[in-house]
């Protein structure tokens, strides 16, 4: 069973990469969590073919490397059907969904064959500006049964912002332009219900510090696991999304049968009735360390 804590920092490689062998077979980056094989935007139409053809030769050779987490950021449905028909796509985890919404849920989704696959759709059209339209989504993900494949959803940041006319400044994080509620509204929608979600790309990888404020602000969300586009930024990922040694106790303190429903600890007041589901979110982060 996958755990969505398992993601990290998920590095996004197109399918036409020289390396693509290597990196899912771990030769390349052997640290690395989990990979998304991206056969969308990272692809020239042009190149499409070749990609694809790369890919499926590809997934013959793949290695098991149970430390590494692989998916396949399909194109649109029709990719996704006719990648479930290769030879080998049973090495795969899953595949990332993109521009998801109301409008081709059920084309991903439904009538799909059992399999230990599971999905991260991404959200990233403008129905996610409107929240009900989110609820909408939400709850026809919960009727249908969909939930129990889907791993996490994702964020596309840079995608949203594209639809504003945005692109984000290299010197603040994305909390400072207007995806910073909307990022709050998606949580607030996605995650009582009992779905992850995932923090947006960072584009400028020259500038770390902002990186390391924006990590900061996905955790402070409640966001398991952060897009990288450059392996540089990878190190970085792992390091803010390691649960701190006092954070640990805390949650193993909050969870201690024996503990008083109030107690004082680290300067901090700790209270079982409404901490308990952070502290359980805590250890589960803490098994998946790095």
């Amino acid at each position: 069973m996958l755990d969505a804590y398992r993601l990290g920092g998920s590095l996004y490689a197109p399918v036409t990469h020289r390396d693509v062998l290597q990196i899912a077979n771990g030769v390349k980056w052997p640290e690395l969590r989990s990979v998304i094989f991206c056969t969308e935007d990272a692809v020239a139409p042009t190149a499409l073919e070749s990609g694809l053809a790369n890919l499926r030769e590809c997934l013959l050779q793949m290695e098991p490397r149970p430390s590494l987490l692989r998916f396949v950021r399909v194109r649109n449905p029709e990719i996704l059907d006719w990648l479930l028909t290769l030879p080998g796509i049973d090495r795969l985890d899953g595949f990332v969904l993109p521009k998801f919404d109301l409008s081709n849920a059920d084309r991903y989704l439904a009538q799909r064959p059992a399999s230990a696959h599971r999905y991260m759709p991404t959200l990233e059209t403008r129905d996610v500006f409107e929240p009900q339209r989110m609820i909408a989504l939400r709850e026809h993900l919960l009727e249908r049964g969909y939930h129990e494949r889907i791993l996490a959803l994702r964020i596309g940041g840079n995608d949203l912002l594209a639809l504003l006319g945005i692109r984000r400044p290299r010197d603040r994080t994305i909390y400072h332009t207007p995806l910073g509620q909307t990022i709050a509204q998606l949580v607030t929608c996605f995650k009582p219900y009992g779905f992850q979600l995932t923090a947006p790309v960072f584009e400028h990888i020259d500038h770390p510090e902002v990186l390391r404020d924006e990590l900061g602000d996905d955790i402070a969300h409640g966001l398991c696991g952060k897009t990288a586009i450059h392996p540089s930024q990878l190190p970085l990922i792992e390091a803010s999304f390691r649960v701190a040694p006092t954070d640990l106790e805390a949650a193993q303190r909050i969870l201690d049968e024996s503990t008083q429903a109030v107690f004082k600890f680290g300067g901090s007041m700790c209270e079982l009735a409404t901490h308990s589901t952070w502290a359980r979110h805590i250890l589960d982060r803490t098994a998946f360390d790095s």
